[in-house]
């Protein structure tokens, strides 16, 4: 697959997804990209901001498998994973998979269920795999978890740990729309709901097809190491008690490029770097005292951008 095709991809699910979704475009580009390089992403707002009517349509408008977790605090690892049951009629074990074992997972409102549970996610996300009863199940490609949560100040949350958040590629905001938007999403609801009537786009060969070919996007060694000083930066904060970790930088590195591509280019640019450096780097960092937060962390991140030399044109694009 070229890379003009892995944009046209990308454009034929966004334009489907605008079916149902009013504005929010840079939300999307964001999914898409998780998506291509087989991220992870997590949705955080208020309720009923659409977090999950986005998740809904993205896997609408793709051939692949989907599932719908709702998380509760009674909610269990075992009925993410799946059990082994004993088969009365064939006097043997038999294996139950769980809601786990397919492409596209929606983890609706992972941070109400207990530490315990979400942690039952770490393997699958990193590994695309899951360990049962001492047997190690492979979990078929693609594979993307969209979790969603509500911020973690609402009653009846639990804080998602740091090792967690390492896994998602993004943390995003969905936020208001504007007034405009909100007269556009009344009348596009008023009547119907278009999310019943969205059809598949994508197929899942050709998803997988782009999942392969991102890598090829070249990035100059300039380029690299703005992305690690960028990184570093992260590190030496006095307000900050733990930086972004290699994973991140790697997490950077593959958003860069999808990004790249989306803007019609085979090589990554600094300007990738700094589109792709807040939504990848502010939910991995750990602040100090009362500096905690998200929105910290991003002004954090633009403070890094605007202090951290670009590299010179001459030397962007590998020749």
């Amino acid at each position: 697959m070229s890379f003009e095709s892995v944009k046209q991809l990308a454009e034929t699910v966004r334009s489907n997804i605008g079916r149902v979704i009013i504005g929010k475009e840079e939300v999307i580009d964001l999914l898409l990209i998780g998506l291509i390089t087989s991220g992870h992403v997590l949705l955080e707002d208020v309720p009923g901001t659409g977090k999950t009517l986005l998740a809904k349509s993205l896997a609408k408008s793709l051939s692949l498998q989907f599932k719908r977790i709702q998380f509760t605090p009674d909610l269990l690892p075992s009925d993410l994973s799946g059990i082994h049951f004993y088969n009365q009629k064939q006097s043997e074990f038999e294996f139950r998979p769980g809601p786990l074992f397919t492409n596209l997972l929606l983890a609706d409102e992972i941070n109400r269920a207990t530490p315990r549970t979400q942690s039952s996610l770490l393997e699958c996300m990193e590994e695309r795999q899951i360990s049962i009863d001492g047997e190690t199940k492979w979990l078929e490609r693609p594979f993307m978890v969209i979790a969603t949560q509500n911020p973690v100040e609402h009653h009846g949350t639990f804080p998602l740990p740091e090792a967690q958040l390492d896994r998602f590629l993004f943390k995003i905001k969905m936020g208001y729309p504007t007034t405009e938007e909100g007269i556009r999403l009344l009348k596009r609801f008023k009547d119907n709901d278009p999310l019943q009537t969205l059809e598949p786009v994508v197929t899942q060969a050709a998803i997988e097809e782009a999942q392969m070919t991102y890598a090829a996007v070249t990035i100059s060694d300039d380029v690299l190491g703005y992305l690690l000083r960028l990184v570093e930066q992260t590190r030496s904060r006095e307000e900050v008690a733990i930086g972004v970790s290699p994973r991140g930088s790697q997490a950077l590195l593959r958003a860069s490029q999808v990004h790249a591509i989306l803007r019609g280019r085979d090589f990554v640019t600094p300007d990738d770097l700094k589109a792709m450096a807040k939504p990848v780097l502010a939910h991995r960092l750990a602040l100090r005292g009362l500096q905690r937060g998200h929105n910290h962390a991003e002004a954090i991140i633009d403070d890094i951008i605007r202090q951290t030399p670009v590299p010179a044109e001459a030397g962007l694009a590998v020749k």
